[in-house]
């Protein structure tokens, strides 16, 4: 295992220039000849549910969708799908399962990785205690009711007409053994939450302005699987989440995210 990233790291290497003790990829090498040189890395990280074929196709549409993704560092963008690869979760697609976002960091034009809001209950399926994982809105018009305690209750009646505004999400989960766990988010606190932990929140590309319900029923789902028994793995796979990596490595998850500074790409400051 440990030799496969290095094979491409070789590979990538043959076509690269050495600057300053560091190897760069020719600007000659398009991420879409990138993406398709990668192709037999990307089979090895895929689960057997994605064809390497597919996954390649869905990073070119998402190329072609997203054009400024074209100007991010090749790095980045082969790091975010590689991330995407490894968790088994579709970039870019309706599915809402991942995005790549371009991403405006001290000065330069790299990709960020997000885990999306199907994304998530995805991995949070993949554990075999896991019975139940969801998230909802509730709207003005909708009977609700919950409380906490020593005898927490969660009740939620849609009303079949007209159901107003969304006024507050609640993610929950319940385990095969029972157990259960539930978050409420007001709107206005799921706006201060995103505004204050998603570097990304305010760029024109973010999921937030294309899929706002799906990234506020991710941010009251984790919050709800904080009181989860969570395994180590989905751990690691959340810890890769709205990161930015200029590093391939047979494991994602172990390469340290770059820092993150406000700095939104926008067509303004593109």
């Amino acid at each position: 295992m440990a030799g496969r990233m290095t094979n491409v790291k070789e590979e990538l290497a043959k076509k690269a220039e050495v600057t300053k003790g560091e190897t760069k990829l020719m600007k000659s090498m398009s991420i879409a000849d990138l993406i398709k040189a990668m192709e037999p890395e990307i089979k090895k990280a895929l689960p057997e549910v994605i064809t390497p074929e597919r996954f390649t196709r869905m990073a070119l549409s998402a190329l072609n969708t997203t054009p400024k993704l074209q100007e991010c560092s090749q790095m980045s963008f082969l790091a975010a799908l590689m991330n995407a690869a490894q968790l088994g979760l579709e970039p870019n697609t309706p599915l809402g399962q991942a995005y790549l976002i371009p991403y405006n960091n001290k000065g330069k034009i790299e990709c960020q990785f997000q885990i999306g809001y199907k994304g998530l209950i995805d991995l949070g399926y993949r554990n075999p205690q896991m019975q139940i994982i969801s998230a909802h809105a509730v709207y003005e018009n909708d009977e609700f009711e919950y409380e906490l305690g020593l005898n927490p209750k969660l009740e939620h009646r849609p009303t079949l007409g007209e159901r107003g505004e969304v006024r507050l999400f609640y993610g929950m989960f319940k385990l095969t053994n029972g157990g259960f766990g539930f978050e409420v988010m007001s709107k206005t606190a799921i706006d201060a939450f995103a505004k204050e932990y998603s570097k990304a929140f305010d760029s024109s590309f973010s999921p937030w302005k294309t899929n706002y319900e799906g990234m506020a029923k991710k941010t009251v789902i984790k919050q709800a699987l904080k009181y989860a028994p969570i395994k180590a793995d989905f751990r690691r796979a959340l810890s890769t989440d709205e990161t930015i990596k200029n590093e391939i490595a047979e494991n994602m998850d172990e390469v340290s995210a770059e820092d993150i500074f406000d700095a939104d790409y926008t067509e303004e400051n593109a």
